[in-house]
């Protein structure tokens, strides 16, 4: 990993998901993890991408392929033998508004150990889905980025002995106090905070000493809060819904990608909407959009929602 500086790292699982969507009647089976859509995205806006995954040894080879001909960096992505990979199981109801995850198997640990010596990003995305990531994880990518993000969904999910998930899981609050950028969901961030209204849990999570905070609720538009004010960012209008899943993962994707390039955060929110408005028109991680026409999107909404 020698050399520049990558603009954007991303630290978690890589998956095998399997989608049942209600418009098909047979599941769809695609590569997947909060790592794939972060990066993908990134590298659809010509940043600089590197992952540090762990896979098991039946991890399809046809994916790394493809990760490898998109342009990242998968020198820190390493296969265990006689190991699982992370897979889950996605069913969504009509309209897309909810969904179940089951786990049906799960990944080795990434541990301190795992990051190359002279990995170093401008910016660095934890993203764990399966309880991948631990506090010492994280302590030692702190030294290795100008900007430390996380996204905590994959700390705060329980698995039952059937692969049922359940948000409910004890994190290691430490973690947060080496955190620049947090992104959840609503609901992650009610179940990490234990508040039910959106102002004190985001409240409780700058108290910690995270100075930009995004919360995402779907087709209700996300949350900015940086320097003490908070901005409502519209979700960007899709041309048609296809799949929803990984569209969290891609809005952090396009912000950090404009953050590390020092634009004005809620451009970066804008970017990261237009991002997430065109992964939803396809399967899985199967459709990003071109660059040019997620920009168009996002001056769009810059244009009609956001400068004021």
């Amino acid at each position: 990993m020698t050399g520049q500086p990558f603009d954007i790292g991303v630290v978690g699982h890589f998956s095998v998901d399997t989608i049942n969507l209600p418009s098909r009647t047979k599941p769809f089976v695609v590569l997947g993890g909060a790592a794939t859509y972060t990066s993908f995205v990134a590298k659809r806006l010509e940043a600089t991408a590197a992952v540090i995954s762990k896979v098991g040894d039946n991890f399809p080879q046809a994916y790394l392929w493809w990760i490898k001909e998109e342009g990242i960096n998968i020198s820190g992505v390493s296969a265990v033998i006689d190991k699982p990979t992370t897979c889950f199981e996605l069913t969504y109801v009509k309209g897309l508004s909810e969904r179940t995850l089951k786990l049906k198997s799960k990944g080795p640990a990434i541990t301190a150990e795992d990051v190359p010596s002279d990995f170093y990003a401008k910016a660095i995305h934890i993203a764990p889905i399966a309880n991948e990531t631990s506090y010492e994880l994280v302590e030692r990518l702190k030294g290795c980025a100008d900007i430390l993000s996380i996204d905590p969904q994959g700390l705060l999910r329980n698995f039952d002995e059937a692969g049922n998930v359940t948000e409910n899981a004890n994190i290691d609050n430490r973690i947060f106090g080496l955190i620049n950028i947090y992104k959840s969901s609503q609901n992650e961030i009610f179940a990490l905070t234990g508040e039910s209204e959106l102002k004190p849990a985001i409240r409780a999570v700058h108290d910690v000493g995270v100075e930009t905070i995004i919360v995402t609720n779907g087709s209700k538009g996300s949350v900015l809060s940086v320097g003490g004010a908070q901005y409502n960012v519209a979700a960007c209008p899709s041309q048609v819904l296809v799949d929803t899943t990984g569209a969290g993962d891609v809005f952090i994707g396009g912000f950090l990608t404009e953050y590390v390039r020092q634009k004005e955060s809620l451009w970066c929110a804008a970017v990261g909407s237009a991002a997430a408005s065109c992964v939803v028109e396809g399967i899985g991680s199967t459709y990003f959009g071109k660059k040019d026409e997620i920009y168009r999107r996002a001056q769009v909404l810059y244009e009609k929602e956001l400068k004021q």
